[in-house]
């Protein structure tokens, strides 16, 4: 599991970077600036995938009022 996340940091190290030489220089390459930015919310994705929701959780937590016990 950590190493899923590791891949995950180093793509959105990866495509920051490949966004950020994309824009630079004095012609903007709007390919790489594209490959970039989608490598970079890939691992975006990829780490708020994992994120459980905070409405689940408060949703599981209560108890239901209409069961008859």
């Amino acid at each position: 599991m950590k190493k899923q996340q590791y891949v995950s940091y180093l793509l959105i190290l990866i495509g920051s970077i490949t966004a950020i030489y994309g824009q630079s220089g004095d012609e903007k390459n709007v390919a790489i600036l594209i490959i970039g930015i989608v490598i970079l919310m890939y691992g975006i994705y990829r780490i708020s995938s994992k994120i459980p929701s905070k409405f689940e959780e408060e949703t599981n937590d209560k108890p239901h009022e209409h069961e008859d016990i």
